[in-house]
Parts: structure tokens; C-alpha cells; sequence
């Protein structure tokens, strides 16, 4: 069996705070500037209290700036003498600069260790999702390539969806006109955000957070077989909207547990800080235990 290692940005969170120190990953993190502040995600700020800091400071763009080559290189040096290869899984390049750097990285090293850099053409809690297939198919798989075929088919498996319930962060990501953010307040009409081929696109829209609670079990309830899911908010507590949509899904799929977590800085920059979303990763039906 192949010695594998992961590595992934900070754009990718987990519902277990526990699974990246349990596991062959290296996070390499973003830096966020927050209104003349700058700080390593995940590092010097928890999720909840860098959404803290966001909504405080609600008139000030959010810069996330993405681990550079250098930064990449220097975590493939760690691995490239004692593992078979280096798996490195970035949040959207339609997005952030993170999968083009690790590339450039991963170039420059070539001929020391195979290191294969794969888009997970998503953010948060989906790219966590990704990872945790791939580690899951490490520790399995006994090829190479095989664990390279896993992953990428699970990239094409993993759907998400946010409500955002306020439009002024996507009114300057430019995800909203500024005629529409100004109709969208005055009717409390409140957006439905997916990932579609890398890019956060709007749905539908709807007006109350009951009726969101609604949507996002109508999208969920869309899957027969569900390998892995989470639910995505702005606290570390449970909010009374979250605990319904638990509830809900736990009504619609018996016998399963969807966890939550708060979602990261990379995610709040677009969307902003009071947001609602459920990640779904399908099962791959087309080989025996999920696997090619």
C-alpha cells in the first residue's frame, strides 16, 4: 500500500475539530485581512470568532489571500523523501489562486515524489468532504492512481447549497447587481447560493427562514444514497433554524445524523456571516463500496 499524504488549504473546514490532527493531512492556511488586520485562518482566529470580526466590521471588504508557492513548496519538502506520493486537494480555482500555486509548486518538484494537485471545484465544507474521501481511499486503495480515480470521481458527487440572508457580501463579489441587492432588501428577499463547475451561482430566492429551512430539506431530500453530508452555519452553538433543519432531515432520512459547523473566513468573504447551507456528498453507485 502506497505512504500517502494529503494536503489542502484552509479554505476546506470539518464537522469533527478532531479529523485533521487524527489523519496524514497538513492544512496550509489562507491569510484573511480584516480590517487592517491580518491573520492565518484557522490559526490565529476560530471560524466563529473571525464571523465575529467580519460582521463587526460588515463595510470593510474581506481580502483572503491564498497560500503562495513558496508556502507549498516548502510543505511538499517535508514529504517528498519519506512518502509515495502527495495528494493535494485546493479549494476552486474559478475562485481562489490556491490549486494554481500548489501546481506551480508541484512542477518545480517534479521527478522527487509524485504529487498530484486536484480542484475540488467547490469551498468549506464540500472541499472537508473531498478530503475525507481521500483519506478514507488512502488508507483502503492500494494504488496509486487508484486513490487519484477515487477522488476525482468524487468531485463530480458533491452538491451544496446556502441560504444567505443578507446581500450586501454579494453585491460586492458582484454574485448580485447593486439594483437587485436594493430590491432584495426593500422585498426581504433572501438568495439561494450553489457551486456550479467551480463558481457560486444563484438559484432561487426566498423570503422567510422558514421557507429556507424548507428549501434546504427539498435539496437534500433530491438524494436516494448519501455517503457523507454536513450542515454549515455562523455559530458554534446550535441555532434554533439549525436544530429544525436537523430535525427535519433526521424526519426525511432515518437513522442519520447530519452534523454542523461553523463555516470558515474563505466562505463568509463571499457570502457573508449569516448564512445557511447543507453539503451533500453522494454515494458512487457504479462500484462496489464506492470505489472504481
Amino acid at each position: 500500500m502506497p505512504k500517502i499524504h494529503i494536503v489542502t488549504d484552509s479554505c476546506a473546514s470539518f464537522a469533527n475539530s478532531h479529523f485533521v490532527e487524527q489523519s496524514p493531512i497538513t492544512v496550509v492556511p489562507n491569510t484573511v485581512t480584516i480590517a487592517g488586520g491580518t491573520y492565518r485562518e484557522g490559526i490565529d482566529l476560530k471560524a466563529e470568532d473571525t464571523l465575529k470580526l467580519i460582521a463587526k466590521n460588515y463595510n470593510t471588504p474581506v481580502v483572503i489571500k491564498a497560500p503562495s508557492v513558496a508556502d507549498y513548496t516548502k510543505v511538499y519538502s517535508r514529504f517528498i523523501r519519506t512518502h509515495d506520493a502527495i495528494i493535494s486537494i485546493h479549494a476552486s480555482r474559478e475562485i481562489y489562486e490556491s490549486w494554481q500555486n500548489a501546481k506551480i509548486a508541484a512542477e518545480q518538484m517534479m521527478g522527487r515524489c509524485q504529487i498530484i494537485v486536484i480542484d475540488s471545484q467547490s469551498l468549506c465544507a464540500a472541499q472537508g468532504l473531498l478530503v475525507k474521501v481521500a483519506t478514507k481511499a488512502a488508507s483502503e486503495l492500494t494504488k496509486t492512481d487508484d486513490i487519484v480515480r477515487t477522488i476525482r470521481s468524487a468531485v463530480d458527487r458533491i452538491y451544496s447549497v446556502y441560504y444567505v440572508d443578507s446581500l450586501n457580501f454579494l453585491s460586492h463579489n458582484k454574485l448580485l447587481s447593486w439594483s437587485h441587492q436594493t430590491l432584495g432588501t426593500m422585498l426581504g428577499i433572501k438568495p439561494f447560493i450553489t457551486m456550479e463547475e467551480g463558481k457560486l451561482t444563484i438559484i432561487e430566492k426566498v423570503r422567510t427562514r422558514n421557507q429556507a429551512v424548507d428549501r434546504l430539506v427539498d435539496f437534500a431530500s433530491e438524494f436516494i444514497n448519501i455517503e457523507d453530508k454536513s450542515i454549515v452555519h455562523n455559530k458554534l452553538a446550535i441555532t434554533d433554524s439549525t436544530r429544525m433543519l436537523q430535525d427535519r432531515l433526521s424526519s426525511a432520512f432515518p437513522g442519520q445524523y447530519f452534523p454542523y459547523s461553523v463555516y470558515n473566513a474563505s466562505l463568509a468573504a463571499l457570502i457573508g456571516t449569516d448564512a445557511t447551507g447543507v453539503v451533500i456528498l453522494e454515494r458512487n453507485m457504479d462500484s462496489e463500496n464506492g470505489y472504481y
